[in-house]
């Protein structure tokens, strides 16, 4: 993150579903399971140049990664699943072995979040752009969800960023303002409000 922050989670999208405010209201929600946030190493101006607090969450067999990766948490006598590092704007609050919770964020707090977007393999323009197609009469056979034509006069290539078919999906996404509807510490659970990036189990970065 290029930005500093003052508040930051890594989490694992679980599922959407509805609840209802006190207006009675309908409410779509993502939760997601914010399970404590070790933190793995804290980076400082005078040694690495900017400041930033290096978290990670789950826990791997230290067989399936490298030497290296093993070391590094060596003092935590932990392999993490997933290391993410986050700016900050003061990071002498953190140290080695620290954990980040849920319960920093409360009810109505506006935050980001980035993950990678879902994938949805080679896909054509009609769904990857929005194109109308084709007529589907008057000598359009097994045209209908053509793209047309791509070529210019007289240049004998194709412009790049020419909106044609290719893979779709699996890109990084960052959302900004969603709004916090539920903290739950005991199940160490946040509701936010409306769609996050993602498919199911993706690990998303919540930010404020």
């Amino acid at each position: 993150m290029k930005k500093t922050i003052n508040k930051f989670l890594l989490a694992k999208k679980l599922y959407m579903t509805q609840v209802f405010d006190e207006a009675g209201n309908v409410v779509p929600v993502t939760v997601l399971a914010a399970e404590p946030n070790i933190v793995t190493q804290v980076k400082t101006a005078d040694k690495d140049g900017y400041v930033a607090v290096q978290v990670g969450v789950g826990e791997r067999r230290a067989k399936t990664v490298s030497k290296a990766v093993v070391g590094h948490t060596k003092g935590l006598n932990k392999v993490f699943r997933k290391l993410t590092e986050f700016r900050v704007t003061d990071g002498s609050t953190y140290t080695v072995g620290d954990a980040v919770l849920v319960s920093q964020f409360t009810l109505g707090d506006k935050v980001k979040v980035s993950g990678i977007s879902k994938g949805l393999g080679f896909q054509g323009v009609i769904k990857r752009h929005g194109f109308h197609g084709q007529p589907a009469s008057h000598g359009h056979k097994d045209q209908e969800r053509a793209s047309g034509s791509i070529g210019a006069g007289g240049v004998q290539r194709t412009f790049k960023d020419m909106r044609m078919a290719g893979h779709m999906g699996d890109q990084f996404v960052k959302l900004s303002n969603l709004k916090v509807v539920k903290v739950d510490t005991e199940k160490n659970e946040l509701y936010l409000k409306g769609a996050v990036p993602g498919a199911r189990n993706a690990m998303i970065c919540i930010y404020q």
